[in-house]
């Protein structure tokens, strides 16, 4: 069992025993991995500010591959406070790592790890949390191997002439391919392009409509559904909130 530093946020926890806890962290070096902090429900533990949900900073544990590892002491990189400020950002942040870890388990890829703090970043700055959760979700599908066709028709590959985007159909649909889909605007189609392409962390400026903002969200509520087979709690209160917005 060796001591071990590791960069990584808090992902999910469980009481354990009388005042323990296990956690599930996404690592940069590791992938997930779950460790217990013991006593740390004590109001005079040390660890007990460190080992909730959206905890971002250095793990110092005892280390054990593929086993329950030990944490030893945390020191945080960004303490996200104007997340939790807002009820709106917590709910979305909330999801975030729920569906970060659903990803994970699925996919080992590193890149989950950047993009997931990348997002809360973004959150946290300021930036409307709706499209930096759906940025998100288009590249995730990419790890749970269920992208959708955005390069041309998913019906005949037909590069020009694409008329709207649809779950059904798995992407985009041309003006030959079209029947009786629901039509988004051209921005649509244009923008969940580019979020594919954008480089979450060197976003610095989001001016979406509301309308296509809408087609977005919908477009990836419904193919999440269709395709992912990850059902998530915390997408319920989401939806709850979008409720209220529109």
């Amino acid at each position: 069992m060796n001591i071990e530093e590791v960069e990584g946020i808090v992902l999910s926890e469980m009481n354990y025993k009388e005042t323990s806890k296990i956690i599930n962290i996404i690592t940069k070096k590791y992938g997930l991995i779950g460790v217990i902090a013991k006593g740390c429900r004590s109001l005079k533990s040390p660890l007990r500010s460190v080992t909730s949900k959206l905890t971002y900073g250095n793990f110092i544990v005892y280390y054990k591959e593929g086993k329950l590892s030990t944490l030893k002491e945390v020191s945080v990189i960004n303490p996200f406070n104007n997340i939790k400020k807002d009820i709106s950002r917590i709910s979305y942040s909330a999801y975030i790592l729920e569906l970060s870890e659903g990803v994970i388990k699925q996919s080992k890829n590193t890149k989950i790890f950047d993009l997931l703090i990348s997002s809360l970043l973004k959150i946290d700055e300021g930036f409307d949390p709706l499209i930096i959760m759906n940025i998100l979700e288009l590249k995730y599908l990419d790890f749970l191997g269920v992208m959708p066709v955005l390069d041309g028709c998913s019906m005949c590959g037909k590069k020009n002439g694409i008329v709207t985007l649809s779950s059904y159909r798995g992407g985009y649909v041309c003006d030959k391919c079209y029947t009786n889909e629901k039509i988004v605007s051209e921005k649509t189609i244009k923008l969940i392009r580019m979020f594919y392409y954008v480089d979450i962390s060197k976003i610095s400026k989001l001016d979406i409509s509301s309308k296509s903002k809408n087609e977005i969200n919908m477009f990836l509520d419904d193919y999440y559904s269709r395709y992912t087979g990850l059902f998530l709690k915390s997408k319920s209160f989401i939806k709850s909130l979008q409720k209220l917005n529109y």
